[in-house]
């Protein structure tokens, strides 16, 4: 029942100063179609969902869904902390044909662990599509444990953990206790091939939406078994990840996208341009990842 094997990009939504630029996300999907990805999340962090309107929201679900005519696996982004909006957002994806639903853990007023399950147990009875819980501490200040996430895969439809906490020892934890009933997949672009290594089955992805091939290809290949290879793409991006990542997401992928010619136009606020120095690094990566000339 896996909602997709391999790399799922987080897809950057462009921006005009009216509202979504059509024309540019037609030409990024496109892009990534073309170049090997296996899967597309619409309104994830990336994206900037959380200074979209409701109707923006919607329609770039719709598009992303309608654009993907089924050749690729479409998971909608409906995280939030406020349950009953989430649930809402949760039907609405699933009536615009969404394939799957990625929803992060509350955060914020973070809820306690009985808040928690509570939140997730709403969205699985509201809806029949395959969940994937979101744990990035990070961001929500609290830290979906491997006791928690077994108690979320009792629920009938939650299928899978994106897991962004950055602690390989917890991975591991988590596909011995819950690997014979969720799929894990890495919420960080850096620690691709060590996930795959403690049993994850792929990466939904920030660096895949300037280099889709080679993150498509760095998947494939471990689980191919063909470790070396996969490793030594994972070190070649490196470089790269870490400059997309030298200020908060999606900043810095959104400026990278810009500078090779997809018009993605501005971020929102609170969002800003970036500070001339890591400007420089972004440029000075992207050259020496072929990029930008």
């Amino acid at each position: 029942m896996s909602l997709f094997t391999g790399s799922c990009v987080a897809l950057v939504t462009p921006f005009t100063e009216r509202g979504v630029n059509f024309d540019a996300f037609d030409k990024s999907i496109d892009f990534q179609i073309e170049q090997g990805t296996d899967a597309l999340l619409a309104c994830g962090t990336t994206g900037e969902p959380s200074t979209m309107t409701q109707q923006e929201k919607r329609d770039v679900i719709r598009f992303t869904v309608e654009k993907s005519g089924g050749r690729l696996p479409v998971i909608a982004g409906i995280g939030g902390n406020n349950t009953a909006e989430v649930v809402r957002a949760a039907i609405e994806a699933e009536e615009l044909g969404a394939d799957g639903l990625l929803a992060v853990n509350p955060y914020y007023n973070k809820g306690n662990v009985k808040g928690i399950l509570a939140h997730f147990r709403a969205i699985s009875e509201a809806v029949s599509l395959p969940i994937i819980v979101y744990n990035v501490p990070s961001r929500t200040n609290v830290n979906i444990t491997p006791k928690i996430l077994r108690e979320l895969a009792k629920l009938k439809n939650v299928r899978a953990v994106k897991e962004a906490s950055g602690n390989i020892a917890q991975v591991l934890e988590i596909f011995r206790t819950c690997g014979d009933v969720l799929d894990i997949y890495s919420g960080n672009d850096d620690m691709v091939v060590p996930l795959l290594a403690s049993g994850g089955k792929g990466v939904i992805s920030v660096v895949a939406n300037v280099a889709p091939a080679d993150t498509h290809l760095m998947v494939e290949e471990f689980l191919k078994g063909n470790i070396q290879r996969s490793l030594e793409l994972q070190l070649k991006l490196l470089p790269l990840i870490d400059a997309l990542f030298c200020e908060v997401n999606p900043i810095p992928v959104k400026t990278a996208m810009n500078l090779m010619g997809f018009n993605m136009g501005p971020l929102r606020l609170p969002l800003a341009d970036m500070g001339d120095t890591n400007l420089a690094l972004l440029k000075k990566a992207m050259k020496e990842y072929g990029l930008i000339a």
